[in-house]
């Protein structure tokens, strides 16, 4: 190509084809560039100027590009085109891709497009639609390659021929019985090397790692991170296969599943959206049931204060270091917090370990308070007294091994009773810490001070 129109500073560049009707111009730019800078491209189009460069590519290269969109830019896509070309966009689109779509569409749109689709595509569609959000179900596509166990190397390789158009991927392939039952697989690697005479059911691998339709899509993507796999199959009940889960969509649910936990990890919902498209209101929503939430257990404090204000009247010196300590014991809750929140997510503990990580974080809280401790005790023996000194570094001690084994705690009892570990984690261990560890510092202090 004479110019660099892979760089989106090109944008007008492209507009003025658009414009010009440049046919030599976009057809280069639809079948020589990736999909995903096309893509790129046409978020900066109107709907309109977008059909008209998708229209200079093939229904394949149409089909190729538009998973590439933003989730909002596909809508509007879907609303500005005709049924009947949109019907047929979709019967090229992967199985999985098309039907990610849909899910974004309101149901008037689907239920006028599916008539218009061929019967087998529609019937995937809507088999695939009915699985739940965040199940294996949900993710996989139908487009896989399968064989019978009973032919020849060289057979298979002219049976992959054929399908190979029409498959996702074929480097697994899937060999089934008369029933579709799943008996083994075999990668294409070991196909190209092996004899063109031998039998599929003699070299095909019998060790299958597959998982259900109704299997939680984190876990899939866990299983597939462990054994290092490219795609696995879905089976049902009766273990005939109904689907493969590809590493392109794992890696698409662990973005989401890392942005759930991130988003609820700060105290509030995902928007499910890119920031800069959601509305100022959604962001609100997305936050002031948490901040409610936390408000409400920040109380807490203030009781606390009010329950102590006698001690404080007495020694005014101990509200100086309120900050400090609320600072320390919500960090040391929301380090151990993050740090079993990971784990749990990755499966190097579980709600039976409980408590050996107890044991642990105790341990650990314990030895940072004291290294806190022996910190402060110095510092504030030279600026204050050796009994508020002696306060001080007894409060930390306790503070951060309260913090520590609170952090550990909350998440895996969450887990252990079905709810999400992120959501109870930094910002109420640190609201829990901070009223128990004031409730210990001022103990701590009535006991030294004798009062």
């Amino acid at each position: 190509m004479g110019r660099d129109i892979a760089n989106p500073l090109l944008l007008p560049e492209i507009r003025q084809m658009i414009a010009e009707k440049d046919e030599q111009g976009l057809s280069e730019i639809m079948n020589e560039l990736h999909p995903a800078s096309i893509a790129e491209f046409a978020e900066g189009l109107t709907d309109e100027e977008t059909w008209e460069l998708l229209s200079h590519g093939g229904e394949h290269r149409q089909a190729l590009v538009f998973p590439f969109f933003s989730p909002e830019k596909e809508v509007e896509l879907v609303e500005g085109i005709g049924r009947e070309q949109m019907s047929k966009l979709l019967e090229a689109m992967p199985h999985d891709d098309r039907v990610d779509l849909l899910k974004q569409c309101d149901e008037g749109t689907v239920d006028s497009l599916l008539p218009l689709i061929a019967k087998a595509d529609r019937e995937d569609i809507r088999r695939l639609l009915t699985f739940p959000e965040h199940q294996a179900g949900s993710v996989m596509t139908t487009d896989y390659a399968t064989l019978p166990p009973d032919i020849t190397v060289q057979e298979s390789l002219n049976r992959l021929r054929q399908q190979a158009s029409e498959r996702e991927t074929i480097y697994y392939v899937y060999v089934v019985d008369d029933e579709r039952h799943l008996i083994g697989f075999i990668s294409l690697r070991d196909l190209v090397l092996a004899k063109p005479t031998a039998i599929i059911r003699d070299i095909m691998t019998e060790d299958i790692v597959s998982v259900r339709a109704d299997q939680d899509q984190e876990d899939v993507a866990r299983q597939m991170a462990r054994f290092d796999f490219l795609a696995i199959p879905v089976v049902d009940d009766q273990n005939r296969i109904i689907g493969i889960v590809t590493h392109d969509d794992v890696l698409d649910v662990l973005q989401e599943e890392a942005t759930e936990d991130i988003a609820r990890q700060g105290g509030s919902e995902p928007l499910g959206r890119p920031y800069l498209s959601v509305s100022i209101t959604h962001l609100i929503r997305s936050r002031i049931v948490w901040l409610c939430m936390l408000a409400v257990a920040a109380t807490l404090t203030v009781n606390v204060l009010s329950i102590f204000e006698s001690t404080l009247e007495q020694v005014v010196t101990l509200s100086l270091f309120i900050p400090l300590l609320i600072g320390v014991g919500g960090n040391a809750g929301a380090q151990s917090a993050t740090t079993i929140v990971r784990a749990l997510a990755t499966e190097e503990v579980s709600s039976s370990d409980l408590f050996r990580v107890i044991l642990r974080e105790a341990r650990v809280g314990f030895l940072l308070g004291g290294t806190l401790a022996t910190l402060a005790f110095v510092v504030v023996w030279l600026a204050f007294d050796m009994n508020m000194a002696l306060i001080l570094s007894l409060s930390l001690i306790a503070i951060c091994t309260l913090g520590s084994l609170v952090g550990a705690l909350m998440p895996i009892l969450a887990n252990r009773v079905g709810i999400d570990p992120a959501v109870v984690s930094a910002p109420f261990v640190t609201t829990i810490v901070d009223a128990t560890g004031l409730i210990v510092y001022f103990l701590i202090a009535r006991l030294v001070l004798g009062i």
